[in-house]
């Protein structure tokens, strides 16, 4: 069964979707249900790096535009989205969070994603 561990996209709320300028995506995640679901999976082990790439397309398109990555935790891999040179319109911004377990010297990976529609009004 799997854990809805993350990443969560967050926002202040919901209603505010609408992006101009520079703005700050972030994700969470529950490490408490990571560590149900790599137990369940059979990597049960230290949890060596977790990275969270960000990228956005318009709506509609295919290819995913790459906006940065993050490992800061802290900060809930918090990275900058410059919004200033993009046409008005819908987009969908995707967080792919990548979990790095070392289990008996061997690195393992798992990932999730989240997407979020947004609306950039410049």
């Amino acid at each position: 069964m799997p854990h809805e561990w993350g990443p969560h996209f967050i926002v202040p709320s919901e209603t505010l979707k609408k992006f101009s300028g520079t703005i700050r995506l972030r994700e969470m995640l529950d490490e408490d249900l990571l560590k149900e679901e790599l137990k369940e999976l059979g990597l049960s082990g230290p949890v060596t790096r977790i990275t969270n790439p960000w990228y956005y397309r318009p709506k509609g398109t295919g290819t995913w535009i790459k906006v940065g990555e993050s490992e800061d935790k802290s900060e809930n891999f918090a990275v900058q989205w410059d919004t200033r040179a993009l046409k008005n319109g819908k987009y969908e911004v995707l967080g792919l969070m990548h979990v790095f377990v070392n289990k008996g010297g061997t690195e393992h990976a798992i990932a999730r994603q989240s997407t979020v529609e947004v609306t950039v009004r410049n």
